[in-house]
């Protein structure tokens, strides 16, 4: 069942790029429609489905659920964001490559997949966990994420990190620790703008794809060795670090689904903003998404569940 959920999502994705890759090939899409494409989706889109997600987790999870989740996905950040400041190097000797690779780590695809495998694996009620992971997501990646994009912690870089994204989440918190109902006028708005991101920024993967070659998209051996060490490894020892605490089964196994995840379409959007070469980051995400048809039984049978 696990896998099959995880296969209809997969064909869900691969109908997005499709629609990129024509978009691209009829000139619908060209260079500087896609990187406004993938401003928007930076400033506007993922900043309004943060305050969605907030708007439905808030009433619906205790604030000591809440914070115990919000500090495991914190924690998981930061086991991935060290592996990367140590690996990233091994992968590419080019600087900016590397900070592709940093980013990719990182970010994973949470909510598209996480929240059907959790909700179909697990009960619906569990997808409200799968929400407190994204909510601190966006705060990583609005901060962590520009650092990286700019290279360094500088004056332009704090600059960076007061942005929409940032300010959307703070205004995400408050609605959770306060536990306010937003109208329903809002949060059907906000909701709707929101769902815009993951097919935009798919699209976005398809756009690059036209431009890339077959071997360029599954004949680097370097992303195969990341996508073991991402989504087999990585999520082993970090579920092992997690039974030293006293969780329940089910909490486990949401995070390990959130630990197993295939890479995130943001780091391509930014990198697209920035005018960087985002090819071996459309090839992640391509290869991620179709591994995690077997990685992600893999795991889960692996641990128990």
């Amino acid at each position: 069942m696990l896998a099959v959920t995880v296969f209809l999502q997969m064909l869900s994705f691969v109908i997005m790029i499709g629609a990129g890759m024509a978009a691209a090939k009829t000139n619908l899409l060209d260079e500087t429609a896609n990187q406004r494409m993938s401003a928007l989706v930076l400033k506007l889109f993922g900043p309004m489905l943060t305050i969605s997600s907030a708007a439905s987790a808030a009433g619906n999870i205790s604030l000591k659920s809440f914070g115990l989740t919000s500090l495991t996905a914190l924690g998981m950040f930061g086991v991935y964001i060290l592996i990367a400041a140590v690996s990233a190097r091994l992968f590419d000797r080019d600087k900016e490559q590397q900070k592709l690779y940093k980013m990719m780590f990182v970010f994973s695809n949470l909510g598209f997949i996480g929240i059907p495998v959790v909700s179909s694996a697990l009960g619906p009620e569990y997808v409200i966990y799968v929400t407190a992971f994204m909510l601190m997501y966006n705060v990583v990646f609005y901060t962590y994420g520009i650092v990286v994009a700019e290279g360094s912690f500088s004056r332009k870089a704090l600059r960076g990190m007061v942005n929409s994204g940032t300010v959307f989440w703070l205004a995400a918190m408050v609605i959770v620790v306060f536990q306010i109902r937003l109208p329903e006028f809002i949060l059907s708005a906000a909701s709707y703008i929101g769902n815009v991101t993951t097919p935009l920024a798919l699209m976005g993967v398809g756009y690059t794809m036209v431009h890339m070659k077959v071997k360029e998209l599954f004949g680097d051996v370097r992303l195969y060795l990341f996508t073991v060490f991402k989504m087999l490894v990585l999520p082993l020892i970090l579920l092992k670090m997690l039974r030293l605490f006293p969780v329940s089964g089910e909490f486990a196994a949401v995070c390990l689904v959130m630990f197993g995840m295939p890479n995130g379409n943001m780091p391509l959007v930014m990198g697209t903003q920035r005018g960087m070469d985002v090819k071996t980051c459309t090839s992640a995400i391509v290869l991620t998404t179709l591994l995690s048809v077997v990685t992600l039984p893999v795991l889960l049978a692996v641990s128990g569940f």
